[in-house]
């Protein structure tokens, strides 16, 4: 770990005592979202410190000119920016004519901030002493309601400790706003209007280039000890600015409070003509609630929500913090809502990585979705690459292929790929083989066939016809082989046979093939509907099967494992235990060249093909491939600690899954990549959750069954989660010494635990 201040605790993130170099990271860990928008945990009142301001609004973005040195053919033309959107939470205050700023405040005590993930809010509370010589108390909260997406509410109180005040609040919106991550340092914003009514405030802008047009607004009304307040404010209109003045005399220890309601409403979702009228009827809707019943709404919003996600730990806060958060966060980004939309790695906390959709979504995403929520959730982000399949045809074409191969993008916003480093757009192509295995997942999870013969065949034929393009067939080898790849491990480029993704190459045609056969058999007119649009002959899948049993797997005789790719061995294998410690992150200390030619692993590509295709191999070659892979990696990769964990936890090795389980669960609470201040990993975070369902849970699939095979770390008394199986909610409780299973639903559930069969009926405890 690289830092430590965030205290232990059940339900919330805590910070107490106001350091500087402190303030990005907590902008990063505070952050708060409802799927809709989201913002960094930044100050409301003016800071003048080192500060990364940030608000996105979801499906918003820029396409950024491409900036390379050397130009490529095929090389997408844009890096889609994730937007820092108007800024609508600010509220400058000033105290006898001097701002409160705390950064230059002459002392500031007893700051505690807090991130409540139970209730869904986020408040401080302050003591500082300004230069004039006024101590004033502040306590904020604020929250974006999960129940009205489009609305974000701040209570902002300040009493004045020594002396009267008279106390300026000056809520403000602000269009002319920069992106932390731009290219070129473009223009991203044009804003197109600036008006005010009475207390409401509305700036409309649109993007450059993509054109969303969007309109933030707010309103406030102030309050002396709770108690209304009429006061005309003084305004001020600017090119991209709007604010109002708030001034009061407030005596001694009285309470001066506002409460600002804001947001925005965007032309996804409204007429682009009407967006202030909507913006207005927002603001009704919020105002007529006000801030304390919406905050009741939306406690009990999130209640709903931790019914079921939730994972319990007993005797061991760091890690149940370390759980709610990663759950938190999920939840925070997206819902399940919007069909156009998906799950950023950085979600609504940062602008780094830029996109919005990786495979992380397909690979780690969609278990924790499939089993938290509704199974309409998990199909909606299958189908969101159902709708992408014309343009990865696309994006194919320009790489050369033909005959409808699809080359799902690396990094995207609209289908369109949007990754501008060679190694990660045109060779980290195993992300064809991820959306092929979360359809795959997602049907042996859920029961639900539909989904292949109403859309999922498509993109499977798409991905096969691909795959069987982009092999070779080597006549030193009599195989099919596949060149010049980047693999989940990143720390290699450029290399040949890939063992991750040519297995995952191999099973991806097999796959489709399989149902082919089965819907043409049993799903006749999706059949002839699908071929007559895909053009599919016998020959090219002849071909294909040709590919697919002569695909090279590339093996070593002399360690018996398969080799992560085929000059794995030509490298000085130094064990990352006999690396000087100085050196790590390698990512931050090494140059590239250095990085490539060395045998550490960011993660390991050879493990994570295991993890997917787990029943295709025995537990003596896991452990033999674990212990060899493991001594490599250096996990710097956010994706990486959760599958060790799981592995670890199958070979009983428990210390080691807990050990990877903290690592994975407290990656950004403890910062242990030394990188938090730009962003959370919100995709790494539904592996935290896997690491103990399927880890110390030990859940699986088996037999068309769910498996269990419960484990407990001895750090800890008891856990417990609930997973939705096929429309029928289970609660497992894991102690030291029984497993107990309860289920919520009409029909018995067959299940295995430790391979022996199990029988649960509805509203029953079951003891093992």
């Amino acid at each position: 770990m690289n830092q430590n201040y965030i205290k232990p605790n059940n339900w919330s993130i805590i910070e107490e005592g106001f350091q500087t170099d402190r303030v990005k990271s907590s902008e990063s860990l505070f952050s708060i979202g409802n799927g809709a928008m989201g913002q960094r945990a930044n100050f409301e009142e003016h800071y003048s410190g080192p500060t990364f301001q940030g608000s996105y609004i979801a499906g918003v973005y820029y396409p950024d000119k491409t900036r390379v040195g050397w130009w490529k053919n095929g090389y997408p033309e844009y890096f889609a920016k994730v937007l820092n959107a108007p800024n609508w939470i600010g509220i400058n205050v000033e105290i006898n004519g001097e701002q409160l700023d705390l950064f230059t405040c002459k002392k500031v005590e007893n700051f505690k901030r807090e991130l409540n993930m139970q209730e869904g809010w986020l408040s401080r509370h302050f003591v500082a002493t300004l230069k004039n010589g006024i101590t004033i108390e502040v306590i904020t909260k604020r929250f974006l309601s999960l129940e009205l997406d489009e609305v974000g509410a701040i209570q902002y109180s300040l009493k004045p400790i020594n002396s009267d005040a008279e106390i300026t609040l000056k809520p403000y919106l602000d269009s002319g706003i920069t992106n932390e991550d731009t290219n070129w340092d473009d223009k991203f914003w044009d804003t197109t209007n600036v008006i005010h009514d009475n207390h409401q405030a509305f700036i409309e802008a649109k993007t450059m280039k993509t054109s969303f047009n969007t309109c933030t607004f707010m309103e406030s009304q102030v309050f002396i000890n709770d108690k209304a307040l009429k006061i005309e404010p003084k305004i001020n209109v600017e090119a991209n600015y709007v604010s109002f003045s708030y001034k009061h005399q407030v005596k001694q220890n009285e309470t001066y409070t506002i409460h600002k309601f804001g947001g925005y409403v965007i032309d996804t979702k409204h007429d682009k003509n009407e967006l202030i009228s909507a913006a207005k009827t927002v603001l009704k809707t919020a105002l007529k609630a006000g801030f304390n019943t919406l905050l009741e709404d939306q406690k009990t919003a999130w209640k709903v929500i931790w019914s079921m996600s939730d994972i319990t730990i007993s005797g061991d806060v760091k890690a149940q913090q370390g759980i709610r958060f990663n759950i938190f966060q999920l939840n925070q980004t997206y819902l399940g809502r919007d069909s156009r939309l998906n799950i950023g790695p950085k979600g609504f906390t940062g602008e780094k990585y830029g996109g919005s959709t990786y495979w992380d979504t397909e690979a780690y995403c969609i278990p924790f979705y499939m089993a938290t929520k509704d199974q309409k959730v998990a199909r909606t982000l299958l189908e969101y690459r159902y709708n992408h399949l014309a343009k990865a045809i696309e994006n194919a074409e320009k790489l050369g292929y033909s005959n409808g191969a699809a080359l799902y993008p690396m990094v995207t916003m609209n289908g369109e790929e949007c990754h501008n480093e060679w190694e990660i757009t045109f060779e980290e192509i195993h992300r064809n083989g991820a959306i092929a295995f979360a359809i795959y997942n997602y049907q042996r999870y859920t029961g639900d066939y539909s989904y292949l013969p109403e859309k999922g065949l498509e993109v499977l034929i798409g991905i096969a016809r691909f795959w069987h393009q982009r092999a070779t067939f080597s006549t030193d080898k009599n195989k099919y082989v596949i060149l010049g790849v980047t693999g989940p491990n990143e720390y290699e480029n450029n290399v040949n046979n890939n063992w991750y993704t040519n297995y995952l190459a191999q099973w991806c045609i097999n796959y489709t093939i399989e149902n082919i056969s089965k819907i043409e058999d049993e799903y006749a007119s999706d059949f002839t509907r699908i071929m007559n649009k895909v053009k599919l002959s016998t020959l090219e899948l002849a071909e294909w099967k040709s590919v697919a049993q002569n695909m090279y797997i590339p093996y070593s005789d002399k360690h018996n494992i398969y080799l992560q790719q085929d000059g794995f061995l030509d490298k000085e294998l130094i064990t990352v235990k006999d690396l000087d410690k100085l050196q790590l992150p390698i990512n931050q200390k090494w140059s590239w060249d250095r990085i490539l030619r060395s045998p550490y692993i960011k993660q390991a590509d050879v493990l994570q093909g295991f993890y997917f295709f787990e029943d295709q191999f025995t537990d003596e070659e896991l452990e033999r491939h674990f212990d060899f892979y493991e001594q490599f990696t250096v996990h710097e990769s956010s994706l990486s600690p959760c599958v060790h964990s799981i592995q670890a936890a199958k070979l009983n090795r428990m210390d080691q899954a807990y050990t990877f389980y903290l690592r994975t669960s407290r990656l950004d609470l403890d910062d242990y990549n030394k990188e938090v201040h730009e962003g959370l990993h919100i995709t790494s975070m539904a592996g935290t959750w896997m690491s103990i369902v399927e880890g110390f849970g030990g859940m699986r699939i088996k037999n068309n069954q769910l498996s269990f095979t419960p484990k407990i770390p001895d750090q800890w008394e008891a856990y417990s989660f609930k997973v939705n199986f096929r429309n029928q909610i289970l609660k497992v409780h894991v102690s030291q010494t029984e497993t107990k299973f309860e289920l919520e639903g009409e029909a018995k559930l067959q299940l295995l635990v430790n391979n022996t069969p199990v029988s649960i009926l509805p509203m029953h405890l079951v003891t093992i």
